[in-house]
């Protein structure tokens, strides 16, 4: 004699936490809730529901480069970033009347009137589109590399640094009324981390070094050639900024790193005003105005 099999009531049918109208037999290997299709998320044993895959995301440390930052996940975004950024400054600069006047690295403007965002500024200038491509295909080539080692913040730090290095030695020794621009100092700063960085990983550099040669060459005789002049103190600064910083970067011992990376960048940034600040008393006082 047989005996009907007892049917489940649609009451104690299981349905999804997140749709309950949906029933499912499938629950969240880690929080047991009941999930469907369209909240499952494929786990290394069975299925894991939607909030559990986010909270152990977060408890999962972001992969960090050989010298601490955070490594680079896909495209080189800085280094894109950077480029769109000096690209629509150059489009300004045709648009806007006046405003490669107003930013430029001009000292009297920087001592006199207390324009010092000028030293910022002229690294996002160019005299031409020339100049512009260039710089931008220099950074173009040598950006992603080091954004990859460094890590995008580190990578970014060193950029200014380098610029703002430039602007420095700028202001320092060229001449009072001469206006200067361009993003130089920033190339040649990470022309110099290349050659460090890549020594510090036992790579080739014999082709940074030719680079660095060529365009050291080209900044000291190109304007007897005619290339119009051409900004040896923003190049200079810009390539040993660079160079010691990137030294800062990679060489201290792992336990030490990120303390000395700090410092190395604080300490470059009170050189910098030490400079801005003394060199602004000696053009006051060559000026008569203290």
């Amino acid at each position: 004699m047989s005996y009907p099999y007892p049917q489940q009531s649609p009451a104690e049918t299981p349905a999804c936490y997140r749709h309950p109208d949906r029933p499912t037999y499938v629950s969240c290997t880690r929080c047991g809730r009941y999930i469907c299709p369209d909240c499952m998320r494929a786990a290394a044993v069975g299925h894991q529901c939607v909030e559990c895959v986010d909270e152990g995301a977060k408890s999962v440390r972001a992969p960090r480069t050989q010298f601490g930052g955070v490594a680079r996940q896909g495209a080189p975004v800085l280094t894109y970033t950077l480029i769109a950024l000096n690209v629509l400054m150059f489009v300004l600069q045709m648009a806007v009347h006046n405003l490669t006047d107003d930013l430029t690295l001009w000292p009297n403007g920087v001592a006199v009137y207390d324009q010092y965002y000028r030293l910022g500024t002229s690294m996002f200038l160019h005299y031409g589109a020339a100049h512009l491509l260039f710089n931008m295909w220099a950074l173009y080539v040598v950006g992603p590399p080091l954004e990859g080692w460094l890590g995008r913040l580190r990578f970014g730090v060193l950029y200014a640094l380098s610029g703002l290095g430039g602007s420095v030695l700028v202001y320092l020794l060229s001449a009072p009324n001469t206006p200067t621009a361009g993003a130089s100092g920033a190339i040649f700063g990470l022309f110099g981390a290349v050659f460090v960085v890549a020594r510090r990983l036992n790579l080739d550099v014999k082709w940074v070094a030719v680079v660095i040669g060529i365009n050291l060459v080209f900044t000291f005789v190109g304007p007897a050639l005619g290339t119009g002049a051409i900004s040896w103190q923003g190049h200079l600064g810009g390539l040993v900024t660079g160079a010691a910083i990137a030294a800062a970067f990679v060489y201290p011992p792992r336990k030490q790193r990120t303390a000395v990376q700090a410092a190395a960048s604080v300490a470059a940034l009170v050189l910098f005003a030490g400079l801005v600040f003394w060199r602004t008393g000696s053009l006051l006082t060559s000026l008569g105005l203290t």
